[in-house]
Formats: C-alpha cells, structure tokens, sequence
C-alpha cells in the first residue's frame, strides 16, 4: 500500500494505516492540543513557557526528583503486592468453595479510597508509608481481582478436560491451563492496573504527606495556587505515567510474543 493511499485511509472508517501515518496523526494532535493551551483564552491558567520554566524549578531548587523517587517506590511495592494477592486470589476461583469471596472483594472496588476506609487502615498499619501503602494495594486489587477472575473463568472447559484425558495432575492443569494459558492476559490486566494505581498516587499520598511524593508535592502547590507549579507536576505525572504503561507493554511483547499474532489474525 502506498503512502497516499494509507493516509487516505485515515479518514475513512473501519480502515488501517500504516506505522508512519500512525506517528502522524499523534503528532498532529498534540501540536493542535498545544495550539489549544497556547491560544487559551483564560490567562489565569499558566502557559507552556510558565509551566516549563516552573518544572526546571521545582527539579534543581525543590528536591522534584527524590519526591519522585518516593512516589516510584511507594507504586512499586503497592504493585507487587497486589500482584501477588490478585493472581492468589484469582487462580483460587478454579475451586468453587473461593468464588463467592473473590466476588465479594471485587465488589469492594466501589468504595473507592474515601476518608471511611483510612481510619480503619490507619488503627491496622499506623498510618504513615504503610498506610499509603495498603490503601493503593487495596485499591488496585479489587480492579485488579475483578478483571482477572473473569479471565480465569472464562477458560474454556476444553482446555481442563484435554489435559485430564492425557492424564494430567491437577497441579499440571493449574499450571499450564490456569497460570500459563491466561499469562498474556494476566499481563494486560497488570497493564490496566498499573495506570490505575498511578492514577490513584496523588490521592493517596495527599492523605498521608509524612514521607512525601509527587502527590504531596502537588497538595502542597494547590494550597498556595501555585498553578504553573500545579500543571508541572502533572506533566511529570504524565509522562512517568506513560512510560510505565509502555514498559508493561514491552513486558507483554517480551515474555508473550504470540500475543500479538493472535491480535493481528483477529
């Protein structure tokens, strides 16, 4: 297919582009979100040069990069644990006695991180790291559970029973059906779920400020109005944002290449 031809068939539906134009079209959308913010008619809202020279600030004067630090760690191991609780939990809904519980859990995820939910987690951990800590676990892992049980449940039944007439244990049908066959997918939801705790930074750490964190950072710049301050912040938060969800990708690719196969027959 011609280059032409592949940008004409960006303007029409249900068509494919090829790599090149791909990169086009994101660049010509965000120099048009960048015309936008330029030609803002509300001037209270800092422009790109203000915001810019306000990240070089906060980075060499106000310590932005170890606060950044703090927040990588705090999402790091919130992450992992949630990880292992998830899988744990979901893997258990192969047995029937589990369901009922992992369903519940999942429900859990419409409380969301309200005040109701830190005054018990403050008397569990006592407050500070720890329970910033446990409220981004608990978050994650009630989305986390929900999508992958479903992935679990929804293995074809042939699956188990191919393995079971070749004579198989039950642990070698866990493995290879449950842990294995479902990997690329576990892998995507850690993808989705990675965002979503990155999403929830700011609100967790603005409940307990005591270490630190891009999210106490950007509490402390709201109070004052410090808006330049404000949007730099979450220009970092952006961009850490999607190079976290574009290494989750990459690990998908690395570990699970037939993945793509299956997406690109689809």
């Amino acid at each position: 297919m011609s280059a032409s031809g592949s940008l004409k068939n960006a303007f029409l539906p249900n068509r494919s582009i090829d790599r090149t134009i791909a990169l086009g079209l994101v660049a010509f959308w965000l120099a048009m979100a960048l015309l936008a913010w330029v030609a803002s008619p509300w001037k209270t809202l800092p422009g790109p040069g203000e915001v810019w020279n306000a990240l070089g600030a906060l980075w060499m004067q106000s310590g932005l990069s170890q606060e950044l630090f703090t927040t990588l760690k705090l999402i790091g191991h919130a992450l992992v644990l949630t990880v292992v609780i998830s899988m744990a939990l979901s893997y258990a809904t192969i047995v029937p006695l589990f369901r009922p519980l992992v369903e519940g859990i999942s429900k859990l995820r419409f409380l969301g991180l309200g005040s109701g939910l830190v005054v018990p987690f403050t008397l569990i951990t006592g407050g500070g790291y720890d329970l910033k800590v446990d409220l981004l676990t608990f978050g994650m892992t009630t989305y986390f559970v929900t999508a992958m049980a479903r992935v679990v449940v929804e293995i074809p039944r042939e699956n188990f029973d191919h393995l079971r007439a070749l004579g198989a244990s039950e642990l070698r049908i866990l493995w290879e059906v449950v842990i294995l066959g479902t990997l690329d997918k576990a892998l995507d939801v850690l993808r989705q779920n990675v965002a979503m705790g990155w999403s929830m930074i700011t609100m967790v750490e603005n409940i307990s400020r005591a270490e630190g964190g891009v999210g106490a950072m950007i509490a402390n710049e709201s109070k004052h109005f410090r808006l330049a301050e404000v949007y730099a912040i979450m220009v970092v938060i952006l961009v850490i944002g999607l190079i976290l969800d574009y290494l989750a990708g990459a690990l998908t690719r690395a570990l699970c290449p037939y993945s793509q196969l299956d997406r690109m027959r689809a």
